[in-house]
């Protein structure tokens, strides 16, 4: 009995980490994944259909943190336009996030009013990446996956990824929001 119900719980695993796999490999675009909230629930990129989305790759302990004051800004300045800023806390690289979903968002909300949407803790490189930044490599090609915490990819209104940014590159850098205003503008 509890090797049957063992081989039942490996079957089970592997159909749910063969299914995520899958979900990258057959999507068409970025309305084919979602997130768990940080709030509780699910973020369902869909929900956004007709919006700009900036997806982030987020971290609490980083050099590279302060980017949030821009996220923020960005998202403050554009929401009523059309813009979602997602925030994707990740320790990947140096382990520079933490371990508690809450305690992530009580350092964001307390050290940089953030309000944007957040997802749990999740994984952007490797076999264990997030669907979303399995697909958003095979897109656009290794060279534009992160590297680091603060990697930014924008999303246009139709579900397509249209621009990655590197970490250096802050949220309120031209580049970045000459491409958002682009996307929302549908030129």
């Amino acid at each position: 009995m509890r090797n049957l119900l063992n081989t039942g719980l490996c079957g089970f695993i592997c159909l749910i980490i063969g299914n995520s796999a899958m979900a990258s490999d057959k999507a068409t675009n970025a309305y084919d994944f979602s997130f768990p909230s940080i709030d509780g629930g699910e973020i369902d990129l869909a929900d956004y259909r007709g919006k700009a989305v900036l997806v982030v790759n987020t971290a609490s302990m980083c050099g590279y943190t302060p980017q949030y004051t821009g996220l923020q800004a960005l998202w403050s300045d554009y929401r009523a336009d059309g813009l979602v800023v997602l925030g994707v806390p990740s320790g990947d690289f140096g382990g520079q996030e933490y371990a508690d979903d809450s305690e992530i968002k009580d350092f964001c909300t307390v050290n940089f009013d953030v309000d944007f949407p957040m997802t749990t803790k999740q994984s952007v490189r490797g076999e264990d990446a997030h669907p979303f930044f399995k697909w958003a490599e095979a897109e656009l090609g290794s060279d534009q996956a992160p590297k680091w915490n603060f990697h930014k990819y924008l999303v246009d209104p139709n579900g397509n990824l249209v621009a990655s940014f590197a970490t250096r590159i802050k949220p309120e850098d031209d580049v970045v929001v000459s491409a958002i205003k682009e996307a929302l503008s549908g030129s």
